[in-house]
């Protein structure tokens, strides 16, 4: 009949009017799957940034106690560091070394990271003049006259009769095979000629 038609068409209307409870469920559950991704992120930052911390304190413990002494540390830290360089065992130093990361959270790494790397670049200028000065004693000592004019060329201070002289000792002890006495002493007469240079800032 009209009337039941009326009926039904009025129960659907409601129906297609009424929230719809699985999509209240749908909207809870992504939320809750955002709430848990943004805490998931957050404990992932937290993870790489107390890596990081870790890895800036591994390269304090890799100091030696003069290069220590040049970066400003608080006392608790310092200790902290200079206890990690007595373990011996390798489960032991880890564990010290996140204790370390705990306690650079409380400190500004910035300066920290700047005196590491001023100190690094230093190493590593050391180990250029080092092979630098490795190069030119052999190429001395392999009778390479250019060289011996190049390094009286470039220091005024360097005397000729004395590197000639060191170098003919040096050469004369690799011919006998004679443990390197005279080639240690024509290495350091070479790093002293580059040190005092390195203080006049010339250029090499």
């Amino acid at each position: 009949s009209s009337r039941s038609s009326i009926f039904r068409a009025k129960i659907r209307h409601e129906k297609l009017s009424m929230p719809c409870g699985n999509g209240r469920m749908n909207r809870q559950k992504d939320d809750t799957s955002q709430r848990h991704l943004t805490e998931q992120k957050s404990k992932s930052q937290v993870k790489r940034e107390m890596k990081a911390l870790q890895k800036v304190g591994e390269r304090l413990v890799d100091l030696s106690p003069n290069q220590l002494e040049k970066v400003a540390l608080p006392d608790d830290l310092r200790e902290a560091i200079q206890f990690a360089t007595t373990l011996k065992k390798r489960e032991a130093w880890r564990r010290h070394i996140q204790y370390i990361g705990v306690l650079m959270r409380d400190v500004d790494t910035d300066p920290i990271i700047a005196a590491l790397e001023d100190i690094e670049q230093g190493q590593h200028r050391e180990a250029q003049a080092f092979h630098r000065i490795e190069k030119w004693r052999d190429e001395l000592v392999n009778g390479n006259t250019d060289r011996l004019e190049d390094v009286l060329n470039r220091f005024s201070e360097a005397d000729r009769q004395r590197l000639m002289q060191l170098t003919r000792n040096a050469r004369k002890e690799q011919e006998l095979d004679k443990p390197p006495k005279a080639s240690r002493a024509l290495f350091q007469y070479l790093r002293g000629l580059i040190h005092r240079g390195e203080h006049r800032n010339d250029d090499f």
